[in-house]
């Protein structure tokens, strides 16, 4: 039976009903639970919750990827975006201080452009980036710049700056090119301040012709300080989450607008130069939110996807195209017969991620410095297609990839939506065919997460396992700009997650979406983590995914209240899970009404449980709060430590929350 949330009227019936039940000790109004230990439902797969990256929100250039430098190789569809030129040099550039123009060479796909400065005056000329949305400077971190550079008349210097919106420094650098042949040079210097919206500033000294490239800048305390790596902080926020899994690189940027701007996992790898630049698929997908600076260099490619995971002990779930582009968009299908090409990049890729150094894309791991096979697992194959078309591709990748990798999982998908046609037709499909894993979507309001809190008791066991792949709450509707990260949709999800733990027999593997937005440069809401050019919070929605990630367990236990699930009865949902690694219980519980409800927990197949447990607790008395940059924990976790009596438990719910109840017990140790 599926419970609705009760509000209005019902309010002052709970409010009511909170006199008999508020107090914390046993009586009329006190739910009963009975946990029983030695009676496991299943085991919980070590990726149930993980991490579900898309590009999308600015989350790669301009967030995760740490590069300040906005169309650094002149690549973009007008080569100079992102790049200002002084305006009155624009208008009379014959009798300025220079000028500078965008030459294209060769046919090379990647990296044909370079910006060629041509200095008049002896004043000298100037170039300004300003980043993505601005560039966050901390005073007192490195910087370290980079370029490609040859001169090809005269002699030039350049004076290279942050400067702040007033022109003030922010810390600066000197870089001499000499020669017509391509160098790169580099140079450091730290920041004096800290800064939201600094700006590049390159000025050219003496006269001459100069060509410029490539040209970069990162701070030095990336993700373990790799060199031009990841943002550190937003790194942390995904490595908190202890995620099982780092599904990417999306999404529906997988499958592009049409093919041939499709996600290409072979032009993402290799030296950082010679990756194909592509236009975003979000770039004007919203006309609340266009964004036609939007663009991938693929500085973020799938050899970094990769060495992340490995970083965070997550496994690697990448997804690739099946020859059918956004079918929200073109639906643009590759002929059957011209399939070839895009099962290779799944074959390919088993061989990049797994090969031996000896063979020909474990060799280019191997260059780029992971000689180690990263022991991907599992494969995505598509994204949210559906229809006739959809399985005919995905019968051809499962019997290419299964004959020569009988052992690697391969996860498919059921649409974008979680019920109607499309979605009941992909799944029969699919379970006739023995699909593996079945990627399922939902974006719907707080009230259909906590009716579907059921939605997985009925699922076959025997059938395909499942992959909450996509899901979030939405507080207005399904892409709407008014979507908000508020209490009432991270209590919902909360809700429903219960339900997936409760069912982990059938689901294997769960992520939220999307993960990231830029506070100047998001197309989506609402995101896990929003960050700004100098700091990140993260959402409500985030401190309970969170909660379930930190705390798995390794085997479901049943939790029953009347020999009963709690599946919104009075508005409460909860699950029970047993970690025998580390010999703990670990219960969690919704309470999703406006009152506190007190629950005894009685414990069966234990003789005893340690005399103190912790009890951690998400909540807010406002539905509609969030968190934000000014108020970043106005919703987050508190912990208290809470005595334990025999195999009693005690436990006030209060409203509105979240309580993950956790509790020592040394004979569950296996």
């Amino acid at each position: 039976m599926k419970y609705k949330r009760w509000y209005g009227i019902g309010l002052l019936l709970l409010l009511g009903y909170a006199n008999t039940i508020a107090q914390p000790s046993r009586g009329k109004g006190t739910h009963q639970y009975v946990i029983n230990v030695s009676d496991a439902v299943s085991e919980i797969q070590p990726t149930m919750y993980g991490i579900f990256f898309e590009d999308i929100n600015f989350a790669a250039d301009g967030g995760l990827y740490a590069e300040m430098i906005k169309n650094r190789s002149f690549e973009f569809a007008d080569p100079l975006m992102g790049w200002e030129q002084p305006k009155s040099d624009r208008f009379s550039m014959n009798e300025s201080s220079g000028f500078a123009s965008a030459i294209k060479q060769g046919k090379e796909a990647s990296n044909a452009r370079f910006l060629r400065v041509t200095v008049k005056a002896d004043t000298g000329y100037t170039l300004t980036n300003p980043g993505f949305r601005g560039m966050g400077v901390h005073e007192g971190v490195r910087y370290d710049l980079s370029l490609m550079a040859r001169q090809q008349e005269g002699s030039s210097k350049l004076r290279i700056a942050l400067v702040d919106s007033l022109g003030k420094s922010l810390g600066e650098t000197t870089v001499t090119p000499s020669g017509k042949e391509w160098k790169e040079y580099t140079a450091s210097f730290t920041a004096t301040d800290t800064e939201m919206k600094a700006r590049l500033q390159i000025q050219f000294e003496g006269k001459g012709v100069m060509d410029i490239d490539m040209v970069s800048l990162f701070p030095a305390n990336t993700w373990k300080n790799r060199p031009k790596g990841m943002r550190a902080d937003l790194v942390q926020l995904l490595d908190d989450l202890d995620p099982g899994f780092l599904r990417f690189p999306g999404g529906c940027i997988v499958e592009g607008r049409t093919l041939a701007q499709r996600y290409q996992w072979k032009k993402t790898v290799g030296d950082i130069e010679d990756r194909e630049l592509l236009i975003n698929r979000w770039n004007t997908e919203f006309s609340h939110r266009p964004t036609p600076d939007y663009f991938q260099s693929f500085g973020l490619g799938f050899f970094e996807y990769f060495q992340l995971a490995e970083d965070m002990g997550a496994e690697p779930l990448p997804i690739l195209s099946c020859g059918i582009a956004c079918q929200f968009n073109t639906g643009e299908l590759v002929p059957m017969p011209e399939l070839d090409p895009y099962v290779n990049d799944a074959l390919d890729l088993i061989e990049f991620a797994n090969g031996s150094t000896d063979s020909p894309w474990g060799k280019v791991r191997a260059d780029m410095g992971h000689p180690e096979p990263f022991n991907m697992k599992y494969i995505g194959i598509g994204n949210e297609q559906w229809g006739p078309e959809y399985i005919k591709r995905y019968k051809v990748f499962e019997s290419a990839i299964k004959s020569r990798y009988p052992e690697m999982i391969i996860v498919s998908g059921s649409g974008p939506f979680p019920d109607g046609e499309m979605f009941e037709y992909g799944m029969q499909e699919l379970k006739k065919l023995d699909a593996e894993i079945i990627d399922e979507h939902y974006y719907r309001n707080p009230e259909w997460f906590l009716e579907n809190a059921d939605r997985y008791d009925s699922y076959d066991r025997n059938g395909p396992k499942i992959f909450a792949g996509e899901y979030a709450a939405q507080s207005v509707a399904i892409a709407s700009p008014d979507n908000k990260n508020n209490w009432n949709c991270a209590l919902a999800e909360a809700a429903f997650m219960t339900g997936l733990e409760r069912n982990a027999e059938v689901v294997h593997l769960t992520s939220y979406a999307p993960l990231f937005a830029h506070a100047d440069g998001w197309q989506w809401t609402p995101d896990l983590i929003w960050f700004n050019n100098l700091e990140a919070y993260a959402t409500p929605n985030y401190y309970v995914q969170k909660l379930f990630s930190t705390n798995p367990g390794t085997h479901v236990l049943p939790l029953t209240e009347n020999d009963e699930p709690v599946i919104g009865a009075k508005g409460l949902y909860a699950s029970a899970v047993k970690d025998v690694e580390n010999g703990q219980l670990i219960i969690k519980m919704v309470n999703a009404t406006a009152t506190a409800q007190t629950v005894d927990l009685s414990v069966e197949g234990l003789s005893r449980l340690d005399r103190e447990g912790k009890l951690t607790v998400l909540k807010s008395n406002g539905l509609e709060q969030v968190n934000s940059f000014e108020s970043p924990e106005n919703i987050s976790p508190e912990e208290k430590n809470i005595k334990i009596s025999g195999k009693q438990l005690n436990v006030q719910l209060e409203p509105y929350s979240l309580s993950v109840l956790k509790v020592g017990a040394k004979e569950l140790i296996q």
